[in-house]
């Protein structure tokens, strides 16, 4: 007799979300180890995560301080927690430049601004960024500290703090770009000292006992990109959509008038991508047709009337210029857009390099890719996570714009990076990611002579 099978459980990603948030929270709240880790995928509700937290240490009675990468980080930290608890003490530690915050704190009546510690002793929650809290001193430390983007800060940032609060929440996004560093760091290469690693990778190298978490759902990705961001980049981790398909759908008003800007775009509604394909040859880094191109898909996008529809809400959003964005490898390029868009029209789009989209998220992207037109593969165009950011920006669709023969450039130019022993690795080298990202871009692939 067969035995009869149990049919396997639907995935709810509200379920498996708050799971995971729960045992955070708990190792957070009532562990005994000094630190815990939590990896976050693109869009997996990392700042709310890191809101909660600080608001459930501060009831329970236990003041923390909150350390972050940038300004605008920290601000936006800052608002979050006073729309969900406007009676809480927040104290904003800024510097002393002549603009250290945004003006919209000043309408919150329950956050303190200063320059000074000392003057924001006492309440519940301080939050400044890393590079200002490795000036304070304080006689006794906090008894905890919550450390956002945690994979983007150095640890030698890390050091500097870390005398700063007894136990810690380190919570990140591993797939992301590496900590900036001005200085070559090959000498340090493995070493669990190695001043330009992540602090989350020095933090478990000395203690690699601490537990480790992950957030299991991205409620940015639609189902259409959650597959491919998370088997390109995060074959370890890996993460599934909030939502299913067809659960978000993007349609234009105006038909398509043929065009290659426009066969891409309706590619892009239908499927969540599209790869807007100029002819193979090896162009300046900011290339006048693709940039061009750029342009046009974005004023098309305008031009046609695109309208939005999620699980926010069943009536269309109209697709505004202030829910697209544009992403580069260089700042030069970006500049070459911004001005190529400019002279079509368009403004209030956000145009940027990679580095500066980090955490945030519109509804569709435009994309030149870091390697269109290029003669070699360098490291810099190779990194993984630039081209992680660049494709996991956006809530609807992405479109790439790129010169074919990439998928030939790579093959010329073979991952060479030198094997480094101690250093661990995470995800695929930009090598091995480039392949998986552009293998399922040819499927969405709309040929286009300018």
């Amino acid at each position: 007799m067969t035995a009869s099978r149990t049919p396997q459980a639907a995935f709810d990603p509200g379920v498996a979300a708050g799971r995971a948030t729960d045992a955070i929270l708990r190792d957070t709240l009532h562990g005994t180890h000094r630190g815990v880790v939590v990896d976050s995928p693109p869009g997996a509700g990392k700042s709310t995560l890191v809101v909660r937290a600080a608001l459930e240490l501060a009831e329970a009675g236990r003041p923390l301080m909150v350390i972050a990468q940038t300004n605008a980080q920290v601000d936006d930290l800052v608002v979050r927690l006073a729309e969900k608890n406007p009676e809480l003490p927040v104290g904003r530690l800024h510097s002393s430049d002549a603009d250290p915050y945004d003006k919209a704190l000043d309408e919150l009546p329950n956050v303190r601004k200063s320059a000074k510690a000392a003057e924001l002793a006492g309440l519940d929650v301080v939050i400044s960024t890393a590079a200002k809290w490795a000036h304070v001193k304080v006689d006794e430390p906090w008894r905890h500290a919550i450390v956002d983007e945690a994979y983007q800060m150095r640890s030698d940032a890390l050091l500097a703090v870390a005398g700063l609060f007894e136990r810690a929440l380190f919570v990140g996004d591993p797939g992301q770009l590496d900590p900036f560093s001005i200085v070559g760091a090959e000498q340090w290469a493995g070493l669990s000292y190695d001043p330009s690693a992540s602090a989350v990778t020095t933090l478990l190298a000395h203690n690699p006992e601490l537990p480790q978490h992950r957030l299991p759902v991205s409620w940015r990705l639609p189902a259409s990109a959650a597959p491919l961001v998370s088997a390109a980049f995060y074959p370890y981790t890996p993460f599934r959509s909030g939502t299913g398909h067809g659960d978000r759908r993007l349609a234009f008003a105006v038909p398509s008038d043929g065009s290659g800007p426009d066969r891409v775009l309706d590619e892009a509604a239908e499927t969540g991508w599209g790869l807007l394909e100029l002819p193979a040859r090896h162009t300046p880094r900011t290339d006048p047709e693709a940039v061009r191109a750029v342009a046009m898909v974005v004023r098309r996008m305008l031009d046609r009337g695109g309208a939005a529809t999620s699980e926010r809400g069943p009536e269309p959003t109209p697709l505004t210029a202030d829910r697209i964005a544009v992403g580069t490898a260089h700042r030069d390029q970006a500049a070459a857009v911004r001005a190529a868009l400019a002279e079509l029209g368009v403004s209030d789009v956000t145009v940027d390099t990679a580095n500066r989209l980090q955490g945030r998220e519109f509804d569709v992207t435009v994309v030149l890719h870091p390697l269109s037109g290029r003669p070699d593969a360098t490291a810099f165009h190779l990194e993984t996570g630039r081209l992680c950011v660049l494709a996991s920006r956006h809530r609807h669709a992405c479109v790439v714009v790129c010169r074919a023969g990439v998928t030939d450039l790579l093959d010329d130019h073979p991952s060479t990076e030198p094997v480094q022993l101690g250093v661990t690795v995470k995800f695929p080298d930009g090598w091995e990611a480039n392949h998986a990202v552009l293998s399922h871009l040819a499927e969405h692939r709309v040929p286009w002579r300018p």
